[in-house]
């Protein structure tokens, strides 16, 4: 090490020491952080200390109010009074219930916690025929958490507030409140900060208001804070926890009572919580499963779906975060008991005197109505969006062309059997195009099996390869007019795979004998479950399963004799039965819509190999010849590249021998 090298050394450890000198604070400032430490940490053993003693008391409530021992409950009473702080006053009251009813559903509003308490929607029922209820009654459906400057945690599912419609005062009764066209409805719920004459300081206060219009699947939600400078702490932001149990609402298999519930877990995989992080696509929980997700950004809405229906939960702005989790409670033996959804949302607060705006949404997921609201609410519709051209095809093609059919207020059923032909038509020239080929290989079988005879040893693999080639060129064929096709066909089927089952026009629309067509068909009940298939059997998918097991067998019998991979003809025939499993409980419409297009395909091949004219063929191989006896052969860039992947071959299975 020379002289300077021991220098620079020196000097940057001599940096150091006076930058560790520089920011070392003073005596005087680390017995100040030490105290502002200590103050921090004795506020937060307050704050737990209460909590604790809130959950007791409350606990104590609850149990002797289940055995009824009137005796301490008044005195309860009080200590729960005194465990809210300056919100004691507004923990004591009558329960109230404001129904806002309008053309399209119900809300029911308590002021227990100023919660939605119940949603009805008025043109739909379960599949029982019985209302259809997607908010259920519940304690805990929405709760605000606040800490206040007393050292008190405030949950508003604890309070009792005081209930006011469009600003006139509601006082034991339980209105509804009839809304048509053009007419809206406020709702308004205060919970006060007590006075010191153990009244109500009416100028200081939170406010829950609620909005309804009639014709209308939204509902206005605002958080108020008046005055609560002093009495709530602010924390920038606020904790609001919202809960659902959510109820079956689609047709059950009726299995057995030890054995999984099939249909019941395709609604289960239909139901999730999505939300919209602010700078990202929009994401959702596992479906058919429990699951959490704790997301750390900003999020614009939060939605608890079924496979038809959602409530929506949107901000005008954000949230600042969200925890969400999906459960399942294993205690919960209520036939129509299906998951619950929970979310803890960040709410931004800005002090004593803030607006929170945000906005419910109760109503069905159909395409058009959650895409008018230009929020990407239609992302929760399972219509491939991840999968290449899908979701192109579903928005611009397969959607609006169904509903133009609606216009004729045909059968849904006819509509899906017009689609499929449409769709077909539209097809057909790939369609031709494949079958047509299939059909000259077919013809050229004589030569092809020839050739085979001529080089049977591996080492012509390559001469034999350019020679058939060669021969299909003649007739006209294209290898890839095989596989193309079918892959420019696959995005188009994916498509009508997700569009069917997700479609809530469907939903118990009636065709031939099923009853409903976005669900399973039955035209017979067995009295025990088959594991996969289900205790019931599906009319239209046996139809798909003959046709398909027929179309397998005469495509077989067509390629009889070529050359096929190992195995090939098992897979092929087995193909209809797992279908037939699979799909038997899947929903009438899709069945309906593979079983008319397996049979267009069916007669389409039939009808191409049938007037693929076998003179025609031949006359073009005898033209290709005369054109070109005299012409140099030109190979194309595949070929080239086909013969040195073939000479590579061959050169490593000499060496390998």
């Amino acid at each position: 090490m020379n002289k300077q090298s021991v220098i620079g050394l020196i000097l940057i450890f001599g940096i150091f020491i006076g930058y560790m000198w520089w920011v070392t604070p003073s005596k005087e400032e680390q017995a100040r952080m030490r105290a502002e430490h200590d103050s921090m940490v004795a506020a937060y053993m307050d704050s737990v200390a209460a909590v604790e003693a809130q959950k007791e008391a409350r606990h104590k409530a609850d149990s002797l109010a289940a055995i009824g021992d009137s005796s301490v409950l008044d005195s309860l009473k009080l200590t729960k009074r005194a465990n809210f702080g300056s919100f004691s006053a507004s923990t004591i009251g009558d329960s109230i219930t404001v129904t806002l009813q309008n053309s399209l559903m119900q809300v029911s509003l308590c002021n227990i916690g100023a919660r939605v308490d119940n949603v009805i929607l008025n043109e739909y029922t379960t599949f029982d025929s019985m209302p259809l209820q997607l908010i259920t009654p519940s304690h805990d459906n929405l709760n605000l958490t606040l800490a206040t400057e007393d050292n008190h945690i405030v949950e508003t599912r604890d309070l009792v507030f005081r209930t006011f419609v469009n600003g006139t005062p509601v006082n034991g009764a339980t209105p509804t409140i009839q809304l048509d066209d053009g007419d809206s409805a406020v709702v308004s719920f205060f919970a006060y900060v007590s006075s010191d004459s153990n009244g109500f300081d009416y100028n200081r206060s939170i406010e829950f208001r609620y909005t309804l219009h009639g014709s209308s699947y939204n509902v206005g939600y605002e958080l108020l804070f008046h005055n609560l400078d002093g009495i709530v702490r602010d924390y920038d932001y606020l904790d609001l926890t919202w809960h659902n149990s959510m109820n079956r609402q689609e047709k059950v298999d009726r299995s057995s009572k030890n054995s999984k519930n099939p249909n019941k877990d395709i609604e289960r995989q239909n139901s999730s919580i999505y939300y919209k992080p602010t700078n990202d696509n929009v994401d959702y929980l596992k479906q058919g499963r429990d699951d959490d997700e704790k997301v750390k950004t900003a999020v614009e809405w939060i939605a608890y779906k079924q496979q038809f229906f959602c409530a929506i939960l949107m901000s005008d702005s954000a949230f600042t975060n969200a925890d969400c989790q999906t459960s399942t409670d294993a205690t919960n033996d209520n036939p129509n008991y299906l998951c619950d959804m929970h979310s803890t949302i960040g709410l931004d607060y800005h002090g004593g005197n803030s607006i929170i705006p945000m906005q419910f949404y109760f109503g069905p997921t159909r395409y058009h109505d959650l895409r008018a609201m230009h929020k990407g609410f239609e992302r929760m519709l399972p219509l491939g969006w991840g999968f290449f051209l899908t979701q192109w095809i579903s928005r611009y093609a397969i959607i609006p062309v169904f509903n133009f059919l609606e216009q004729f207020d045909w059968n849904y059923g006819i509509i899906v059997i017009i689609l499929t032909v449409l769709l077909r038509l539209i097809l057909f020239p790939l369609t031709f195009k494949s079958y047509q080929g299939s059909a000259i290989m077919k013809i050229l079988k004589p030569e092809m099996d020839l050739l085979n005879k001529k080089y049977p040893k591996p080492e012509q693999a390559m001469q034999k390869q350019q020679e058939m080639s060669k021969l299909q060129k003649k007739a006209g064929y294209n290898p890839l007019s095989g596989c193309l096709p079918l892959l420019i066909q696959l995005p188009i089927i994916w498509a009508m795979f997700r569009f069917y089952p997700a479609s809530i026009e469907l939903r118990q629309k009636p065709f031939l004998w099923c009853d409903d067509l976005s669900t399973y068909d039955s035209i017979l009940n067995l009295n025990f479950n088959i594991p996969l298939y289900g205790d019931h059997v599906s009319l239209f998918c046996l139809l798909m399963f003959g046709v398909q097991f027929f179309y397998t067998w005469y495509t077989m019998k067509a390629t009889a004799g070529q050359a096929q991979m190992p195995g090939m003809k098992f897979m092929m025939y087995f193909m209809p039965f797992m279908m037939l499993f699979l799909f038997n409980s899947q929903s009438a419409a899709l069945n309906l819509y593979y079983f008319c297009s397996l049979s267009i395909t069916m007669l389409q091949m039939i009808l191409i190999r049938k007037f693929t004219s076998e003179k025609k063929v031949r006359a073009r191989m005898a033209a290709y010849d005369i054109k070109n006896s005299n012409k140099p052969q030109k190979k194309s860039n595949f070929q080239k590249r086909m013969e040195q992947m073939m000479k590579e071959a061959e050169a490593a299975q000499k060496q390998r021998r």
